[in-house]
């Protein structure tokens, strides 16, 4: 549960609606080991989903065992997620909810036709398992440390040969570092490909947007590679015109930057702000820059903005998700040969250069083509007319020898 409170942002609570102890000193660390307020929230929804297990078979939280983990870790790799009730529904009888229509939906988990990226599917995926053994490892290591309770051991324990030290302990600095799995009951997690919205679709997305707002904030994120939650944390004062550019909060260091945008985002942003004016958003320097579409005005949140993308994609049929406008941002500004990568770095937030080597690899989009190309080339020879045989001649030194004489 949110409480609104900067200090206490979330709660973990037990089923008479008090707050689980435990769950509440790690929240309070988590903050003042300076986490983003949306960690809390994140690690309580593993929290929450293990205490459940825990409160469903009647297992007191330092009296888990390593089966319990193991158990439950089979129990997520095998059972299905619960299905989420629209807010419309809540409270009925399921026979009173009307079916629901997944007439023209790929199957869950198979690839959309549009974008060729998997759906979600009905089992939980491979990451969200990781997260919540890194969750729960790291919970149970900070109330070992404390010696909180009866807890013993971790239920969650490290691999066989990492018990007892960190990664790459006794690395040597001449060899390469080992990959090394950090959880005993941890996934495998593969490696996401990053993804890119071709022009034409993007265009057609484009298109599909209801209003000048969700076109300018569709601009902002495609030119400044801004992560969405990112863009809607500016300021009216941040959109400097001038400049050309846009001042957003960084999502890990919360650091203040500016991004530079197109001429055309800037457009969008000045049709968007002239109609939310004559409607009476609210005006002046230090309002948010993006805002609800209808009264009462609220600043617009990550939510409503997702779901805004959703419904343009539902026109095309695709599954781009907001992160892969970031993916589109970045691909664009690596394939100018005039842009430094040190500069893409920079305007992305990332710490490290190295992080930008997965855009060097091919994208799926560019290995079909590729792949296309060349059974075309391999099928041109089979297809074209064979080549005519020479026509037959006579020898010239035989007919010499026939006739007694040279014919040349």
């Amino acid at each position: 549960m949110e409480t609104g409170d900067p200090w206490v942002p979330c709660q973990l609570l037990d089923p008479f609606g008090r707050p689980v102890e435990p769950a509440a000193v790690y929240f309070k660390d988590l903050m003042a080991a300076d986490c983003s307020p949306l960690t809390p929230r994140s690690y309580g929804m593993d929290l929450l989903r293990w205490w459940r297990y825990l409160w469903a078979f009647r297992i007191e939280w330092d009296r888990a065992t390593r089966e319990d983990a193991r158990d439950f870790t089979l129990w997520m790799k095998l059972a299905d997620k619960p299905v989420r009730v629209h807010w419309r529904h809540r409270g009925k009888d399921f026979s009173e909810m009307p079916p629901s229509s997944g007439a023209g939906r790929p199957t869950p988990g198979a690839p959309n036709p549009v974008t060729g990226k998997p759906t979600i599917g009905k089992k939980y995926a491979p990451s969200t398992r990781a997260h919540f053994e890194t969750v729960l490892r790291s919970f149970y290591d900070f109330h070992l440390e404390r010696n909180t309770g009866s807890l013993l051991v971790n239920p969650f324990p490290l691999v066989r040969n990492r018990r007892s030290a960190r990664a790459n302990a006794h690395h040597n600095a001449r060899k390469e570092h080992k990959k090394q799995r950090t959880g005993l009951y941890r996934p495998k997690v593969p490696k996401r490909i990053p993804r890119r919205i071709p022009d034409d679709k993007y265009t057609e997305v484009f298109a599909g947007l209801r209003s000048h707002r969700d076109r300018a904030l569709l601009a902002f994120w495609v030119a400044t590679g801004a992560r969405a939650e990112e863009l809607l944390t500016s300021k009216q004062s941040d959109a400097i015109v001038g400049q050309q550019t846009i001042g957003v909060i960084r999502k890990g260091t919360r650091e203040y930057q500016e991004l530079p945008a197109t001429p055309d985002a800037f457009v969008w942003l000045r049709l968007y702000q002239e109609d939310a004016w004559k409607k009476g958003v609210p005006r002046g320097r230090n309002q948010p820059l993006w805002w609800t579409l209808r009264r009462p005005w609220r600043p617009l949140e990550y939510d409503a903005a997702r779901m805004m993308f959703n419904r343009a994609n539902e026109v095309l049929g695709a599954n781009w998700t907001l992160h892969d406008l970031r993916h589109t941002a970045t691909f664009l500004m690596l394939d100018d040969p005039s842009m430094p990568p040190a500069y893409v770095q920079h305007i992305l937030g990332h710490r490290h250069l190295a992080t930008l080597d997965i855009y060097n690899r091919p994208t799926r989009d560019d290995v079909i083509a590729a792949g296309l190309a060349h059974h075309a080339r391999q099928q041109q020879p089979r297809d074209s007319a064979p080549p005519a045989l020479p026509s037959p001649a006579y020898n010239l030194d035989s007919l010499s020898v026939l006739f007694g004489g040279s014919l040349t």
